[in-house]
């Protein structure tokens, strides 16, 4: 059966009718928050940042939030194939002993673990990150403000019960209680611009440097209450930084892109493009918006998913559903991966013979 599913806005679809998709059309690549989730697309990001980009030369932006920030930093590298498959191994390998007595590890424990993990990947490589010739990398992450702008045992469940409340009012009032902060590596040429509008909701964007990119990929990745989060990072506004994918959980973003490469490449775990991490509850919140028109977004077909190991993709409560059973946890995702080859062979396959009639609207 077919793995994979296309998925276009009205403009990239008459893009695409019009002048097929090629890989200079490309001006951003999102990569969504969703933890053990992004797994899956481990072969698809192999398949278009070792081969089929190669085939272009201008400048891409590549935006992430949480593990989706991970793989794009990761993209920057300079062997970035064998770099994404150690991420994919890494994640899938990643545990916690524990003392005896303790169930789960502390957002304490995850914190410094991961940190260790950071500094171990990209020890002596952060400058290839920052200066890739054509890549500019955007790192988002969320910054707490009044109750939120620093972490403590009433201070933070107090704060995101409020940001809650707020977000389920509308999301614009959530501004009340995080800003969206953007760690932006320098662009290969040309100004220092977002690939999309900030008059959503209140933006900062940052300079991404060597000597504060651990610490904003490290927020961006700080699921509240699972890691701490990381306080005043260097030239960023003062305050708690956490998992970028509560402001911005899947990058619906409205942007901005030269006409030359007007794309929006979104490999992405479902077909849905859900705002904020707090809308998740909201239905109604996660339907396409013309935000989204020049998009194409790669996502699994349902019936595929249902024929992985347990009939779903991998999840963040694997870590609990599998406790210190590590080897039955990697078994099942690696099981996970492996399959998931099918979806970039499918979309190399339409690459090289495309077929409109498999294209989707979002």
């Amino acid at each position: 059966m077919q793995a994979l599913r296309l998925y276009a806005g009205p403009a990239a679809l008459n893009h695409i009718k019009q002048q097929g998709l090629l890989p200079q059309h490309v001006g951003a690549i999102p990569a969504a928050a969703g933890g053990p989730k992004g797994l899956i697309l481990g072969p698809i990001d192999r398949f278009v940042f070792g081969e089929w980009l190669r085939g272009s030369e201008q400048q891409v932006h590549l935006i992430g939030a949480s593990i989706g920030a991970w793989r794009m930093a990761t993209a920057c590298l300079d062997d970035n194939v064998p770099a994404l498959e150690q991420l994919e191994r890494n994640y899938i390998a990643q545990h916690f002993e524990l003392p005896p007595g303790q169930k789960r590890p502390t957002a304490t424990q995850v914190s410094g673990q991961f940190r260790h993990n950071l500094q171990v990947f990209y020890g002596g490589r952060v400058d290839q990150v920052l200066n890739h010739p054509r890549y500019r990398l955007h790192i988002v992450t969320s910054r707490g403000r009044g109750v939120l702008a620093r972490d403590g045992r009433m201070r933070t469940p107090l704060g995101y019960v409020g940001a809650f409340a707020a977000n389920a009012v509308h999301r614009r009032a959530l501004g009340g209680w995080l800003d969206r902060v953007v760690f932006s590596s320098d662009p290969p040429v040309g100004p220092s611009v977002l690939p999309f509008d900030t008059d959503d909701f209140r933006s900062h964007q940052v300079r991404l440097s060597s000597r504060n990119f651990m610490d904003a990929l490290q927020a961006s990745c700080s699921i509240p209450f699972v890691l701490r989060p990381v306080h005043d990072i260097e030239g960023a506004p003062k305050g708690a930084y956490w998992d970028g994918g509560i402001t911005d959980y899947h990058l619906h973003l409205r942007y901005r892109l030269p006409a030359t490469s007007p794309l929006v490449l979104y490999p992405h775990f479902q077909r849905s493009v859900v705002p904020g991490w707090l809308d998740k509850a909201w239905k109604r919140r996660h339907a396409a918006t013309s935000a989204l028109d020049h998009m194409l977004v790669l996502a699994p077909d349902l019936e595929w998913i249902r024929r992985l190991p347990e009939g779903r993709l991998p999840d963040r409560s694997d870590f609990t559903r599998y406790g210190q059973d590590l080897a039955g946890r990697m078994r099942v995702w690696t099981r996970s991966t492996s399959a998931a080859r099918q979806l970039a062979d499918e979309f190399a396959e339409w690459l090289h013979k495309p077929d409109l009639d498999r294209l989707e609207p979002l």
